[in-house]
């Protein structure tokens, strides 16, 4: 019988379907496991082979977990709102629906031709009403809820409401905007509703603020930091402006301690732990205040510069202050012989990134704004500056500069001839900043003078406090999360707009589902897409949507324009996996105490500082809310490394039409030019006539070839894109060698966490194993599997695999598995094993890695249930215990005969059983040996 993998993998993905053998149950007596992936976004080119990597062993630990007796939760999804959609839409005007529907179809043919024990029956599309109601129903729950520092939880905002009513907010440690004014409880009974709203929504875990964004002018929308890579939106490569615009935002500073300090409760790789913690960027120093000087231009407010210092004990050390572009007092104190200067320079840094103007550390740039504040001690002038190092997203977007102890500042003084102050006694400070301040004693600073700098720093805190200009902090890089998104193709707010101020759709009406819109573009006055719907208005009376000519500010209202961002969707869909089903709560309580939370979470270590954070914050909100057991939502969570394409390039003459092949090239000026991976041989030669049809600007050129007629072509591995025309498609791999060569293949590569390159010949070597392991079960004949008694030989195999798997699984050290697997076939097949006491559990150890040849041969041995709900095999250590040695017998040394003899044998009975045989009276012909030299368990030596 021969091994036609695809009639048997085709058959074995219908079984699986129709009986939903992959169905978890929401209560069962064995003990749970949860395994998820991060769901995809079913982009319109499909999977490629890199794609399926974390799946692949996802799956296998989830079908290993089900063989050791644990209801295991492996369900699979889609994150189904993003612009690709949405682009698509506004070149065609198709709706980014069915767009998203055809891509769907593409994703789950290629899924299931996998092979992946996915619970189907629990799918969601962050894109389906019945799923982002619940994400409208998150946001309205961040909405009604502020964050109480004394408890450090988020509590309703009706208690907030009831403490303003009884004490006014002078008592209140809230994580709030930071322009808040005190009132008493008087006060606030006698302030206006609108007046009312609006202090509330500066304590409002969700809010409104007038933030600068990153504005993406041919996107036409915002994008959050980790969306843009090298000053250019991830998406499309398009040029990135800052903007000041009103937004929504999410408070997730309020959590950033505890985002920090959760990162010691969960098994997380240590790197994607490191890049939150920098991202969260945790430091302890000092706020300071420090007084704008008012100029004759200027008006009688007065302006405070408030900057955040690690080391307030260099106070004394500052001489200049700089603030960043952006920040909001630059327009305001700069003097009017300034502006011309400043005004420019700000327009050149907003089409700067913050990446770039950070990691530009040569060039120095700045301007002065005429302006001058005032030393809280020295009282003496401090010019005012501003540089494109300083970042108004990070600390309060000002700096105390004090050049003498900082390289930043030191040059920019330098190049400015600004005054540099030294403050640390006995350095020299002439040709660059002291750099080891932590050991310095502090100098020519009036009051700490001599003081270490752990002294002068608690001098200089106290000081500040007394005088009501500065105390103590810590300060967090992480700012808020700007929620907006200027785009159609995303979940709608659940709000609308009564005098301007938002209001809250109940969740008995949700979902507000997005509107028909003729086009998916901004409208001509500059409102996002939604403002081109025409009904998409809300009855406050009937609760209901209705044609925006009914607006009257009275009864019918205005709706959000905006919508969420791509990450919302995304950061409780790990819980609604739970029950996906539920129309009437996002999961019931039964479900969530059962599965708890995550307990492997396998994705890509590029979402550390976007989906990973938000959605670690949104669970703690859950948490606080009572919602949800655990205030982490993933227990263990493994980066999966990525598999190249294997690039091909042409080499071109730099100017000319002529391609040289790779060994010819010796002293020309060249171009390399990417070939499709389709039109190259494994020999790496190209299909020239081929390569002309599919690049007509080269049918003319010419190719210069090896002596043998090839052309020859440079590979390199490289990230597999559509760009580098390096895909390589499942769907043609398993098509030629099937799904279970493509798991262990892409198992095979190397360790799941590396970077590796795919080489489509290498494949041909797994393929071939299955072809083996196939032989051990039939033959010619038909299935060859006996009743007979294993052999030792057969037992220390089978156990000797066993005890492998279980440690590589143990470690997701999936590669060895695959070797383990190989040599396991081979030394049966030379064993000529055929006892189905071996071969049976064998197949259950085979099963995670490569489901289809398992569930048929398993079939074969007479089975009617899937091999699945096998229980895997015990490892007994007895069969790997040796009872026996195989020695050799020398003679004068040399090397004559092996003996096999128990390992319990004395010194004398070994030397007697040796002495009797046979062979040993052929060499000794008679003799009697002078000397016979006995090491137990090692050899025997016979001197003649």
């Amino acid at each position: 019988m021969k091994y036609n993998f695809n009639e048997i993998e085709a058959k074995w993905q219908k079984i699986w379907a129709d009986r939903q053998t992959f169905k978890a149950k929401n209560n069962s007596d064995k003990p749970k496991y949860y395994v998820l992936d991060m769901f995809p976004y079913p982009s319109g080119a499909g999977l490629h082979v890199g794609h399926p990597l974390g799946y692949i062993a996802s799956d296998i630990y989830a079908r290993y977990k089900r063989h050791k007796g644990f209801n295991v939760l492996h369900p699979q999804g889609y994150d189904s709102f993003g612009l690709p959609a949405e682009q698509y839409a506004i070149q065609t005007g198709q709706h980014p629906a069915l767009t998203t529907e055809d891509n769907i179809k593409t994703y789950r043919r290629q899924l299931d031709q996998i092979g992946f024990s996915f619970d189907w029956s629990r799918e969601v599309r962050t894109s389906d009403p019945k799923y982002y109601k619940w994400t409208q129903w998150i946001f309205s729950l961040l909405f009604e809820s502020w964050y109480n520092e004394d408890t450090d939880r988020a509590e309703d905002i009706k208690d907030l409401i009831a403490i303003f009513q009884a004490e006014g907010n002078g008592k209140v440690d809230a994580a709030c905007d930071d322009d808040i004014e005190h009132f008493t409880a008087e006060e606030w009974a006698a302030f206006s509703s609108e007046k009312q709203q609006k202090i509330l929504l500066k304590y409002r875990l969700t809010y409104l603020a007038e933030t600068e964004v990153n504005w993406v002018p041919a996107l036409g929308t915002v994008l959050a930091n980790d969306e843009i890579v090298n000053g250019v939106s991830e998406r499309g490569g398009h040029p990135v402006v800052k903007k000041k615009m009103t937004q929504w935002s999410m408070r997730i500073s309020a959590y950033a301690e505890r985002l920090l300090q959760g990162l010691e409760t969960i098994d997380w790789p240590d790197p994607l732990k490191e890049m939150q913690r920098n991202w969260i960027g945790k430091s302890v120093g000092a706020s300071v205040s420090f007084n704008v000087i008012p100029t004759e231009q200027s008006d009688e407010e007065s302006y405070k510069i408030e900057v955040f210092t690690t080391r307030p004990d260099t106070i004394f050390g500052a001489s200049y202050m700089t603030l960043a572009p952006e920040h909001e007092l630059v327009e305001k104190i700069t003097t009017a012989e300034q502006k011309e200067a400043v005004d420019a320079y700000v327009e050149a840094t907003s089409k700067r990134s913050e990446r770039d103007r950070m990691a530009d550390v040569k060039t120095i740039t700045g301007v002065f704004t005429g302006a001058y504040a005032e030393h809280p001690f020295t009282k003496n002038p401090i010019p005012v500056w501003i540089g494109d190092y300083v970042l108004a997203g990070y600390g309060t977007g000002a700096v105390m500069s004090v050049p003498c102890g900082d390289d930043r500042d030191y040059a920019f003084a330098k190049h400015f001839g600004i005054d540099i102050p030294n403050i640390f006694e006995g350095v020299d400070i002439s040709e660059e900043a002291f750099a080891d301040k932590d050991n310095a004693i502090i100098a020519n600073s009036d009051f700490i003078d001599g003081m270490n700098y752990k002294k002068a720093t608690k001098r200089i805190i106290f000081e500040l406090e007394q005088m009501g200009q500065g105390e103590g902090k810590t300060n967090y890089r992480l700012r808020d999360a700007v929620f907006s998104r200027q785009r159609y193709w995303g979940e709608p707010f659940p709000v609308y707009y009564k005098n301007g101020l938002p209001q809250i759709i109940d969740l008995k009406y949700l979902p507000l589902q997005l509107p028909e819109v003729e086009k998916y573009l901004p409208t001509e006055t500059g409102e996002p897409p939604l403002g081109n719907a025409t009904v998409w208005a809300w009855d406050s009376k009937s609760n209901e949507v209705v044609d925006n000519e009914k607006i009257d500010n009275k009864t019918v209202f205005p709706l959000e324009l905006n919508t969420m961002p791509g990450w919302a969707g995304s950061s409780q869909y790990f819980n609604r996996y739970m029950d996906p089903h539920n129309d009437d709560e996002i999961f019931s309580k039964e479900a969530i105490d059962y599965w708890e939370q995550v307990d492997l979470y396998i994705g890509g270590s590029e979402h550390a500082t976007g989906h990973l954070l938000y959605a670690r914050f949104w669970q703690k909100f859950m948490f606080d809310k009572g919602l949800v057991p655990h205030d982490e939502f993933a227990k263990k969570l493994i980066n999966q490394g990525m598999i190249l394409g294997t690039s091909a390039f042409a080499y071109r003459k730099e100017g000319e039409n002529t391609f040289i092949s790779k060994a010819l090239i010796e002293n020309e000026t060249i171009q390399p030019i990417h070939a499709d991976v389709s039109l190259v041989n494994a020999s790496d030669e190209l299909d020239i006539e081929g390569f002309k049809k599919w690049r007509p600007e080269f049918a003319e050129a010419e190719f210069i070839c090896e002596a043998d007629g090839s052309f020859k072509v440079h590979r390199e591995a490289e990230k597999m894109s559509k760009s580098k025309y390096n895909v390589v498609n499942p769907d043609d791999i398993i098509e030629r060698y099937g799904a279970d060569s493509l798991r262990l293949y892409e198992m095979f590569l190397g360790p799941l966490e590396q970077y590796k390159p795919w080489n489509t010949a290498g494949i041909t070597g797994v393929h071939s194993f299955l072809k083996k392991l196939w032989k051990l079960y039939y033959d010619d004949n038909g299935l060859k599997v006996s009743e007979d008694e294993p052999t030792k030989d057969n037992l220390k195999t089978l156990h000797k695999t066993i005890k492998k798997f279980e440690e590589d699984i143990d470690d997701f050290s999936f590669n060895t598995s695959v070797s383990t697997f190989m040599i396991a076939v081979n030394e049966f097949t030379a064993q000529k094993c055929s006892s189905k006491a071996i071969l049976e559990p064998f197949l259950i150890l085979i099963s995670p890695y490569a489901p289809h040849i398992a569930e048929e041969l398993w079939e074969s041995l007479g089975h009617s249930t899937s091999i699945s709900e096998a229980d895997f095999p015990v490892f007994d250590e007895s069969y790997l215990v040796e009872s026996t040695k195989n020695y050799p017998i020398s003679f004068n040394g040399k090397m004559r005969f092996t003996m096999e003899l128990a390992l319990d044998l004395s010194k004398e009975d070994i030397e007697a059983a040796v002495l009797a045989h046979e062979k040993t009276k052929e060499q000794l012909q008679g003799r009697e040996p002078k000397k016979v030299i006995v090491v137990p368990g090692k050899i025997v030596n016979i001197v003649g």
